[in-house]
């Protein structure tokens, strides 16, 4: 990230230089209300600022653009709306806001936990959610959204043997495509868990674009499987040792 410029995205007055450079990628998890004896609170955005962010970036001039151009030049004001996991609270509070504002989003889902909950997350004692049901998402899809893969289980990548990766990453893929009955050329690392061994599997299994956790934005030096975004969340005046605490709390599970 360039100097001054926070790890975090709450408003756009501080970005608009950053956001002029190339292509900014913005990251979602979970929307609404925050359960009480949430550990990752700075996972949650509520409804309202949802709202307000991408009416600002509306009433700015930025329009939808997509992942595939992010590693071309500079689009003016054009942004990718992103959400890891597929939390079904995200369509709850933010399927509204996105078509007031005529944006469109992508999301990564885990393809083995549909209408399930985060079990990735249960070990850490975090609150459990209700992810997206097939329901939930094909009336994402219905309203003009996309989806991607975010792997079969949500592990940490480079932590299976090969075999075991490639399966989380090829299997995610074609079990969304037979589901929904389109094709599905996004991934995202889960945790932002990768490396050269992992990003070949992506390759691989024939996705074109392929995001990060890595803060920052992506121009035609860009590589595609190693995206860059920018974490939303609410105002906070600690956002350098917040993203630090939450690092090391995903490294340590």
């Amino acid at each position: 990230m360039s100097p001054g410029i926070p790890h975090y995205y709450s408003s756009l007055a501080a970005f608009q230089g950053l956001f002029a450079q190339g292509n900014p990628i913005l990251t979602y998890h979970k929307l609404g209300p925050r359960p009480r004896r949430t550990r990752l609170k700075g996972l949650y955005v509520s409804a309202r600022l949802f709202r307000r962010q991408l009416t600002e970036l509306r009433a700015a001039g930025f329009s939808s653009g997509t992942l595939e151009a992010c590693v071309g030049p500079s689009a003016e004001r054009r942004m990718v709306v992103t959400f890891d996991d597929g939390y079904a609270s995200t369509l709850e509070h933010g399927r509204e806001s996105l078509a007031e504002t005529s944006f469109r989003a992508i999301q990564f889902l885990v393809a083995d936990l549909l209408g399930r909950t985060n079990e990735w997350d249960r070990s850490t004692g975090e609150v459990l959610e209700p992810l997206m049901d097939v329901a939930h998402v094909r009336d994402w899809l219905a309203a003009g959204h996309e989806i991607g893969s975010h792997t079969l289980s949500h592990p940490w990548l480079t932590r299976l043997p090969l075999p075991a990766a490639r399966e989380e990453i090829t299997g995610s893929k074609k079990a969304l495509e037979d589901r929904f009955g389109r094709p599905v050329v996004h991934f995202c690392y889960p945790y932002g868990d990768w490396n050269d061994r992992v990003r070949e599997l992506v390759i691989e299994a024939g996705y074109t674009t392929a995001c990060t956790t890595e803060p920052g934005i992506n121009t035609t030096a860009t590589d595609p499987f190693a995206l860059r975004r920018i974490t939303a969340r609410y105002r906070s005046r600690n956002w350098k040792n917040l993203w630090t605490a939450l690092w090391r709390g995903w490294k340590t599970q």
